[in-house]
């Protein structure tokens, strides 16, 4: 008798095992691990990203919520939000509108498309306005314009300098004409401030079109913008078909309109809190008693 039996290098399944119990493991992987640069097409790992989410390959800016710009931005604890409880109508009782507003609500954590506040940006106090491409698209409805409107009010009542972070896809169709009116609205409340002798940074960021662009984006005392933002008000194809001709492939980039002289400056992210207070502290008048007032 053979001291040693070959083992067979096959497993055996018995065919009349049932599977039923068998637990199956399912590798878990988080959410948004990775991201796709648009820019260059490379994958890269979101943490690469840090908390500006600056490509490390071609530096090109992902989309940044309202809130993760305030966290780069202004000073540490210094935000303090204004104008909060404004609820949007339905002018046009347009099909599926209240349902889109209540999911863009609880996706963003915004009551609106722009968070508006004061804060503080190396240590110069400022009325700040930040828009959010993730609120439909942040486009200018109604509320959109009165939070605006009011934060230019306040700004001039407290003689503040206005910041603020455009990003839309211009007015809100679902409420026609009450949107539209929203540019002359807040660009009377931007000249009134204008006329009190106070500063308005505009920083455009990606994308910047339509009827934002067309009042408040570009009334700026200074006007900057992130590396490749898109800014326009018309959408390319439209205007190649108006104009008959074809654009130049960098057509409404920031780096096009800076050659053309619509902007003052294109600013890398990493950089905008120091550039905007640079120029807070350059535009700040002293008082009599020493202390520095905007």
């Amino acid at each position: 008798m053979a001291l040693f039996s070959k083992k067979s290098k096959y497993i055996r399944i018995n065919p009349n095992r049932s599977r039923s119990n068998e637990r199956t493991v399912t590798p878990e992987i988080p959410d948004e691990l990775f991201a796709k640069c648009p820019g260059c097409k490379h994958t890269i790992y979101t943490k690469d990203l840090g908390v500006e989410k600056v490509c490390p390959f071609c530096a090109y800016n992902f989309r940044i919520s309202a809130f993760e710009r305030l966290n780069i931005v202004v000073d540490a604890d210094s935000f303090t939000e204004l104008f909060t409880g404004i609820d949007s109508t339905d002018p046009l009782q347009f099909p599926g509108y209240p349902e889109k507003l209540a999911a863009a609500k609880a996706q963003t954590g915004l009551d609106e498309a722009v968070l508006t506040g004061v804060a503080t940006i190396e240590g110069q106090k400022i009325a700040i306005g930040i828009m959010d491409a993730n609120f439909i698209i942040a486009s200018m409805g109604t509320v959109v314009g009165e939070k605006i409107t009011r934060l230019f009010e306040h700004a001039t009542q407290e003689k503040l300098p206005v910041v603020i972070f455009t990003a839309s896809g211009g007015a809100r169709m679902q409420e026609g004409i009450m949107s539209l009116m929203q540019m002359a609205k807040i660009s009377a409340a931007a000249k009134r401030h204008s006329n009190a002798g106070l500063l308005y940074i505009t920083v455009l960021t990606d994308p910047t079109t339509g009827g934002v662009t067309a009042s408040f984006a570009m009334l700026g005392d200074i006007i900057l913008a992130e590396p490749q933002t898109l800014i326009g008000f018309a959408g390319r194809r439209v205007i190649e078909q108006t104009v008959r001709e074809k654009l130049p492939e960098d057509f409404q980039k920031a780096e096009f309109l800076l050659a053309h002289g619509f902007i003052d400056k294109i600013v890398k992210r990493t950089e905008l809190s120091g550039v905007i207070g640079q120029i807070l502290k350059l535009h700040t008048k002293p008082t009599k008693g020493g202390q520095e007032n905007a």
